[in-house]
């Protein structure tokens, strides 16, 4: 198995990424194997306190049974919302999974891509990514960009790492947001002692968050927010730093609300960006999905 380290992944140690990557096996049988060697890291062996940095390739096999690591197809329904012959856009729904993990392998939008698609989509990111440029969260629904081919694969990176594109995302916010606008520039790392959340750190990266408020009602917030940087959970993590977290984001704090959701509510509704290989700017939106409405209708109904 082969994955790529992107920006949101590094300055993290080497057996504690694995150890997320691979949840239910033992951290110290992670260690045994990238001590014993079955796993590399730019062809080389590491010590398990290696700290990851953007581009590193990690190689490894056999730290799960080779049934296991088998992506299958299934004809899981799709929703297109534009295509061409090189890459598409997805609206994925919450609760599924952008790629398969080693210990879930089934029901993820891969899995999807790969019945709809076989053998037309990206490769670079290994075959548990195929296809994958960027992703959302389990529970974060919306638009998602996919690549046919490597060469649009490279394309869409170097667009997503040089912010040639705008991504904007709705979202109900935990309480009384204090300002109808705001630039959110705080810097995010990984948690130094929980390496599955994102924190703001003064040694993180530089990111920043537009928020803009959409509607307010008794006890939350409807927002619009534009992503400058795409730092993992930035969203989430802004918010739940300016006390405001994302309406039952029980990972930041927000805590389930007094209608149950599987966890935050958040989607990406709009994406605007260059076709590949073309002068021609794509811009797409999309409506509130299921979640996203069950919780408006919640706070409008409350409010008359």
């Amino acid at each position: 198995m082969l994955l790529t380290i992107d920006e949101n992944n590094d300055e993290i140690r080497l057996d504690l990424y694995l150890s997320e990557l691979y949840e239910g096996i033992s951290r110290s049988k992670i260690q045994s194997a990238i001590k014993s060697g079955k796993v590399t890291v730019n062809s080389g062996n590491k010590k398990p306190s290696y700290i990851l940095k953007e581009g590193d390739k990690i190689e490894f096999e056999n730290l799960v049974p080779e049934t296991v690591l088998k992506i299958e197809p299934e004809n899981i329904p799709l929703e297109i919302v534009w295509e061409d012959e090189n890459m598409a856009v997805i609206n994925k729904p919450s609760g599924m999974l952008t790629h398969p993990t080693p210990l879930e392998t089934s029901g993820t939008l891969v899995n999807a891509l790969l019945y709809k698609f076989g053998e037309n989509l990206s490769d670079l990111n290994g075959e548990f990514r195929r296809g994958i440029v960027h992703r959302l969260d389990r529970n974060t629904s919306g638009l998602l960009m996919i690549a046919k081919n490597n060469k649009t694969h490279e394309y869409l990176a170097d667009m997503i790492k040089n912010h040639n594109l705008t991504k904007k995302y709705h979202a109900m916010l935990k309480g009384d947001y204090p300002l109808d606008s705001e630039t959110i520039e705080e810097p995010i790392a990984r948690h130094k002692t929980q390496p599955h959340k994102m924190t703001v750190s003064p040694d993180g990266k530089p990111s920043t968050t537009i928020l803009k408020v959409l509607e307010r009602f008794k006890e939350a917030t409807y927002v619009e927010l534009t992503l400058i940087t795409g730092r993992t959970h930035q969203i989430r993590v802004h918010t739940s730093f300016k006390k405001h977290p994302v309406y039952n984001d029980t990972l930041y704090g927000a805590g389930q609300g007094k209608i149950k959701t599987d966890e935050q509510v958040l989607q990406s509704f709009y994406l605007r960006f260059a076709k590949p290989f073309s002068p021609e700017i794509i811009e797409l939106s999309i409506e509130p999905d299921e979640k996203l409405s069950k919780v408006l209708t919640y706070f409008k109904n409350r409010r008359v």
